[in-house]
């Protein structure tokens, strides 16, 4: 039998558009038979940033419990999907300091071979869907890693927009992200997975 394809989700949420992202994601994965780790990365901001966003400091107190991301998830994993809000059409700062750990684990090539793909929301329509993942994507190139998006392998695509993976306009937090949405992050993790198991047999053949 098999082993199971490990998937770890790490993703970084301010008011929770993207922490919802991320539990589609790892909703798939499972549903399409893999081991999930679900990883918050550590909180950068200033308390008194938080407090002054009832949304923000809300969503801190929804997710206390999940586990923050160590570099060993990374490790461990044979595929992992990280997300993020875009700020100025790249990756949030929370999660660029987490990547920014991984040099250890690059060293020793340990980031080779796994099976990456991302997923993002922003504030505004056209306010860095595309450009927030490609330059995620350019961390997962120097990893030396296999980059999985959605592309347009299914029909739904068409309606969400997004081939590089999965994102939604919140609306500066107003509006959680829709069935549609939520549809490209479930199709980002089973193509991720289906890919990663894929590759996980072929390389212990």
């Amino acid at each position: 039998m098999a082993a199971q394809t490990k998937v770890a989700v790490i993703y970084y949420s301010a008011t929770g558009t993207t922490y919802q992202l991320a539990q589609a994601v790892c909703e798939a994965a499972g549903d399409a038979g893999a081991e999930v780790r679900l990883r918050k990365v550590h909180e950068l901001a200033p308390d008194e940033a938080i407090r002054s966003n009832s949304g923000w400091q809300a969503h801190q107190l929804e997710t206390q419990d999940v586990p923050e991301a160590m570099i060993d998830d990374l490790a461990w994993a044979d595929v992992a999907i990280l997300g993020a809000p875009t700020r100025y059409g790249i990756i949030a700062a929370q999660l660029k300091q987490f990547i920014d750990t991984t040099g250890p684990l690059w060293a020793q090539g340990a980031l080779a071979n796994k099976v990456y793909s991302g997923f993002t929301s922003t504030g505004t329509a056209h306010g860095g869907h595309e450009t927030t993942l490609t330059s995620l994507f350019n961390v997962f190139y120097h990893w030396g890693g296999i980059v999985v998006a959605p592309g347009y392998t299914d029909t739904s695509q068409f309606i969400a927009g997004n081939p590089y993976g999965a994102s939604h306009t919140s609306n500066n937090g107003e509006i959680p992200p829709d069935a549609v949405a939520l549809g490209a992050a479930a199709l980002t993790a089973r193509r991720a997975v289906q890919i990663g198991a894929a590759l996980k047999k072929g390389m212990a053949g």
